[in-house]
């Protein structure tokens, strides 16, 4: 368990402060992805900060609360199918450099929704 609520802070701050970054560096963010639009970084920064929070609290709960845990891992996918389809189908006018951190954002996520549902099976088997 304590593994678990570990993974799930690490996925709250990587979570938070990537949130903050966006927000407090859209335009820098969208120079990278060679596109003049900070709107959607910042929306994204928006939804991260939530996500984190979200997060974070679920990672305090005594007894860890398996439905929240299960709704972060699914909100975790969701991201990197997202993030997946964004890489493979190219839709927005984008640098590769753009494409190439989606797709590393995306595989840091994939690794935090495995080690959450590792954690959240050993939780299970020990109870």
């Amino acid at each position: 368990m304590k593994t678990l609520k570990n993974v799930m802070l690490i996925n709250a701050i990587s979570s938070g402060a990537t949130g903050l970054g966006l927000i407090a560096f859209a335009g820098f963010v969208a120079g990278l992805f060679e596109t003049s639009m900070t709107g959607p970084f910042v929306e994204v920064g928006a939804f991260l900060l939530a996500f984190a929070i979200l997060v974070f609290s679920v990672s305090r709960g005594n007894p860890v609360n398996a439905r929240a845990v299960r709704l972060v891992i699914v909100l975790d996918t969701l991201w990197v199918v997202a993030s997946l389809a964004i890489v493979l189908f190219q839709p927005f006018a984008i640098s590769m450099l753009g494409y190439i951190a989606i797709a590393a954002v995306a595989l840091w996520v994939a690794a935090m929704a495995y080690l959450q549902s590792a954690g959240l099976k050993q939780l299970i088997i020990s109870k």
